[in-house]
């Protein structure tokens, strides 16, 4: 291959990277962005923001048991396909919600979104390490995850933003077009990956008896748990420093996002370098000391604003390392193991929830340490997955 040849290969690459990093940026700020409006829907609706939030329950749930079915169901579809789908479903179903009158109608166009969530997360998972050589698997990776964390950074205060100037279904719409428009990029651009050997629906649970991703996916549960417990309560978590002020607030989650960024950055940097067990072990055990941490230090802005920036990096950096070990340890069937990994996020995802309005009512740093012990149990999780 002569050089003009190997830079255009990896131009390509790196585009086909690039869209699939879309595609989860679209599916992060989706989800995201409802949280952030909740008030809003409820009152549009004429509901309680309760019965919306049980939306986001739904939209976990769906997305959760539908990622390994489909995965299953779907095994032999060109993967372009798949993943260009699922975005026309997120579509569809973005644009059922924001043209809703009602809760029953918006929660069926959530459920329909969480269907090409399904399909989608998965898929482009499992997608982005075929395209590069077994040592810069972490790379590509956390290029791919680099549209969660951008979600969280951007895509989730842009969402709120354009809420504030145009309500919520403005806010729901741009989402809608904006995956219309990445799934035409996916067909055209992400044509002849390789597809994962087709694998009954029974023999995908076989995956999960192998200790080791077992373990591993029992990591990604409590880690993601651990983010949501305190993302989801961060304007009681905070306000002492904020005093309420909800554009003190945005900075801080804004501070947070930015070094997530770093952190996905990191994580693929380091799993290719130093190994995905130090990696995970230092970037779980970094969130679980910010965590402590906030109790005393949660007064001062800056003192919270370091401390965020701390759990973004370590938030963010155990992702990669967590999908790099399940898709190494059976790599013929890594697209398995990885729409476990997509379980395991979203049931995470529907558990966080119930545990913060649990320990909240005890105080904030209850809910600090149930967090902190989260990412601790994963950390003890992961290491012993990876003695298995």
């Amino acid at each position: 291959m002569t050089v003009i040849e190997q830079s255009n290969a990896t131009r390509n690459v790196g585009l086909k990277l690039g869209i699939l990093a879309a595609g989860l940026f679209v599916v992060g700020t989706n989800a995201f962005v409802i949280a952030g409006v909740l008030p809003a829907i409820a009152a549009s609706l004429h509901t309680t923001t309760a019965a919306v939030g049980y939306s986001i329950t739904w939209y976990s749930i769906v997305v959760a048991v539908g990622s390994p079915a489909v995965s299953t169901l779907l095994a032999r579809m060109p993967r372009a396909t798949l993943m260009a789908l699922g975005l026309a479903l997120i579509a569809v179903g973005t644009f059922l919600a924001a043209a809703a009158a009602g809760i029953g109608l918006f929660t069926a166009g959530r459920i329909v979104a969480a269907i090409g969530g399904a399909a989608l997360v998965p898929t482009a998972t499992a997608a982005a390490p075929t395209l590069v050589a077994p040592e810069r698997r972490g790379r590509a990776l956390a290029a791919t995850g680099l549209g969660f964390s951008l979600a969280s950074a951007v895509g989730a205060p842009f969402g709120t933003f354009l809420a504030d100037l145009g309500g919520w279904r403005l806010a729901l719409s741009v989402i809608g077009a904006l995956a219309a428009v990445i799934a035409v990029a996916v067909a055209v651009e992400t044509r002849g990956l390789p597809l994962g050997r087709a694998v009954p629906f029974a023999a995908r649970f076989s995956v999960l008896a192998h200790p080791g991703i077992l373990l591993a996916l029992l990591t990604t549960l409590l880690m993601v748990v651990a983010f949501n417990v305190v993302y989801i309560f961060s304007s009681d978590i905070v306000a002492p420093a904020t005093g309420g002020n909800e554009s003190a607030l945005a900075a801080l989650l804004l501070v947070y996002g930015a070094f997530g960024i770093v952190g996905n950055w990191l994580g693929g940097r380091l799993t290719d370098g130093i190994g995905g067990r130090l990696t995970a072990l230092v970037a779980l055990a970094l969130e679980a000391v910010a965590f402590v941490a906030l109790i005393a230090l949660r007064g001062g802005f800056a003192a919270t604003a370091v401390l965020f920036a701390l759990w973004g990096v370590g938030a963010y950096a155990a992702i990669v390392p967590v999908q790099s070990r399940l898709a190494a340890i059976d790599p013929e069937r890594a697209g398995i193991s990885l729409s476990w990994y997509s379980t395991g996020m979203y049931v995470g995802i529907a558990l966080a929830p119930v545990l913060g309005a649990a320990t909240l009512s005890a105080g904030v740093p209850v809910t600090l340490l149930a967090a902190a012990a989260a990412a601790l149990l994963g950390l003890i999780a992961f290491e012993a997955a990876h003695r298995r």
